[in-house]
């Protein structure tokens, strides 16, 4: 185990514990001196939309919002168009209004006109914003993004409810969540647009709606009593007046068209309340880790849903010699991971020890029920001159959920839904059996029927024009440039000859000596031991098959996985047979295949299906593009 102790050996090491321990007794928002919550200390931005980073974030559709969440409350007078801009590129402010919302701490700019295409933006807010006690920053926040080629017209949704629908055993002192599959505009997420309902009673239940922007994550919290009536039914609502930072509506789960109205699910409450401690149950890095990535995620994941709120700087914290390193924490609902990102570009210095705290007790985390983590979890770990390896950039293909190449997209059931853009760089009327908030594409009633909750790009006749080919020819290159990066990776094991049925694969690269990765012969698990951001890479010259003609397989996520982190490159044809679960990018040139016409069970892949040349075709697919 890491030797926590030792720190305390060196006097010059226990000043700056001391001091931390003051602020901590302090709730460290407090000045150890004044006192009071926030009192002499100045305010920090604990996240930006879009995100801060080196390199800047690309893709960044053009409609959107650009927004700031502080870690105290502002003076809402000092937002203005001066001291919050956006310019495109350095040096053009943009045209934009700036307001702030004081439940959130939310700043948020919306411009005038869309962004331009494909351009280098600076955000900047300055040293006249200032906090409610008139601190300000010490100098400027400035962050950059790169804009994509075209809006954002995708609908938002729901991605996980706590409690689940239909959970028949929900304990009475429990919060009520939903989380969305992007960004929110914080605006939206109100006690207007979020209601819970106690059925049984026919009586709405009151209580306090919040938004995480860093969690995308909205939190309905019954009022004093705070607890939810024993044995009864609830429905919980979340409307389409809930919008995305470019002002598209949730797309439900309910009304005749699939994705078109309010999401809506119940539940019914137990006899009783929940009185049982969260605990960690995976960390990354591992105790007394050598040589660790500068860039790494510090995580710790949870037993159970927690309370998003109270995961802060002040309750996952990571020491250098006693001293806290500056950083973000976030916290991703969908695993139930904490995380903590340096503020440095370059991560966490090379070559040093590091000891990571989650805090438990009355000022730790907790879960939705306001369970407190039993005891104090600390790990450490060192560090090498590294820093990580990162994740593939998609670019513009990163919106679609399938693209056919220059040969179509293909939807052969009724119950098909793709959530992302579809395209081709073929004619529009290759594209059958789907439809977008603005076109059909060769639907027939009972037989193929498909929204597709983002756009349709292709080539004329009309609907398609020159302007949607370009947007689809972009794609089409940026994919060829994604699947080149994959294919360029060096090689790594093959752990079963092909076979990854049965398999439980740490994040890594794998390549399949024989030329085909099969997961036929049981499901596939991949395993981020704890790392959010933690990547796999498929490499196959030949193809992909998962499940078998009335043998479903699927691939799960533990410990953090995500399927945006998941890249699956292969050589010819991709096939997922029906009813099976799939997650990843595929790019393959040959198409993709998912399911068998005539099937009525459901077939999901978490991911994108992208044909470089030939088509994507479905039946009765869930395809989720993360």
């Amino acid at each position: 185990m890491f030797d926590h102790q030792s720190l305390l050996k060196s006097p010059r090491a226990f000043v700056p514990i001391l001091l931390l321990a003051l602020l901590s007794a302090c709730g460290g928002d407090k000045d150890p001196v004044l006192g009071n919550p926030g009192a002499g200390i100045a305010p920090t931005v604990t996240v930006t939309l879009p995100l801060g980073g080196t390199p800047a974030v690309t893709g960044v559709a053009t409609n959107s919002r650009v927004s700031a969440t502080f870690s105290k409350p502002m003076t809402a007078s000092s937002f203005t168009p001066t001291s919050f801009t956006v310019a495109c590129p350095a040096g053009s402010p943009v045209s934009a209004t700036v307001a702030y919302n004081a439940t959130t701490q939310v700043a948020t700019l919306t411009p005038t006109l869309a962004l331009p295409p494909s351009t280098l933006c600076v955000a900047t807010l300055t040293t006249a914003i200032k906090d409610s006690t008139g601190l300000g920053f010490n100098n400027n926040y400035v962050w950059g993004f790169t804009t994509a080629a075209l809006a954002d017209a995708t609908r938002p949704s729901i991605v996980l409810t706590a409690p689940a629908a239909g959970d028949a055993s929900v304990p009475i002192n429990r919060k009520v969540i939903a989380t969305f599959s992007e960004p929110m505009n914080a605006a939206t997420i109100s006690g207007t647009s979020f209601t819970v309902r106690n059925t049984t009673l026919n009586i709405a239940v009151a209580g306090n709606v919040s938004y995480s922007v860093s969690a995308r994550t909205a939190t309905f919290t019954p009022s004093t009593p705070a607890t939810l009536a024993p044995s009864n039914s609830f429905t919980a609502t979340l409307t389409t007046a809930a919008t995305d930072l470019a002002g598209n509506a949730l797309a439900g789960n309910t009304a005749a068209l699939p994705g078109s109205g309010n999401h809506v699910w119940v539940f019914t409450t137990a006899a009783g309340s929940d009185a049982v401690a969260p605990t960690v149950t995976a960390i990354s890095p591992a105790d007394s880790a050598p040589s660790v990535c500068t860039t790494k995620i510090v995580s710790a994941t949870f037993s159970e849903p927690m309370d998003e709120a109270t995961i802060t700087t002040a309750t996952l914290r990571v020491t250098d010699s006693g001293t806290p390193v500056a950083g973000t924490v976030a916290y991703d609902a969908t695993n139930q991971v904490a995380s903590f990102v340096p503020n440095s570009s370059s991560g966490f210095a090379s070559n040093k020890p590091f000891v990571v705290t989650v805090v438990s007790g009355n000022g730790g985390v907790k879960d939705l029920a306001g369970n407190a983590l039993a005891s104090d979890r600390a790990w450490g770990f060192t560090t090498s001159s590294q820093a990580c390896t990162s994740g593939i950039n998609l670019r513009t293909i990163a919106s679609f959920g399938a693209f056919g190449g220059g040969a179509g997209v293909t939807n052969q059931g009724i119950n098909t839904v793709v959530t992302g853009d579809l395209g081709t760089t073929a004619a529009c009327t290759l594209i059958t059996g789907f439809h977008d908030s603005a076109n059909t594409y060769t639907e027939t009633t009972g037989s193929n029927v498909g929204p597709v909750n983002g756009s349709v790009y292709c080539g004329p006749p009309a609907p398609g024009t020159t302007t949607t080919m370009a947007i689809a020819t972009q794609a089409r290159a940026d994919a060829q440039s994604a699947y080149d990066d994959l294919a360029a990776m060096p090689p790594g094991s093959d752990p079963a000859a092909g076979q990854l049925g049965g398999q439980v694969l740490p994040p890594a690269v794998y390549t399949s000596a024989g030329g085909t990765f099969d997961i036929t012969t049981g499901d596939l698990t991949l395993d981020a031991q704890g790392d959010a951001n933690a990547v796999w890479v498929f490499q196959s010259a030949s193809a992909l098959t998962v499940g078998l003609s009335a043998t479903p397989r699927q691939v799960l996520l533990i410990n953090g996985a995500q399927a945006k982190n998941v890249f699956w490159q292969v050589g010819s044809a991709a096939r997922i047979e029906d009813g099976s679960v799939m997650v990843g990018t595929i790019i393959a040139p040959a198409g993709v295949t998912i399911s068998t016409p005539g099937q009525t069970i459901q077939t999901t892949l978490t991911g994108r299906a992208i044909g470089l040349t030939a088509s994507v075709t479905m039946v009765n697919t869930s395809l989720i593009a993360p």
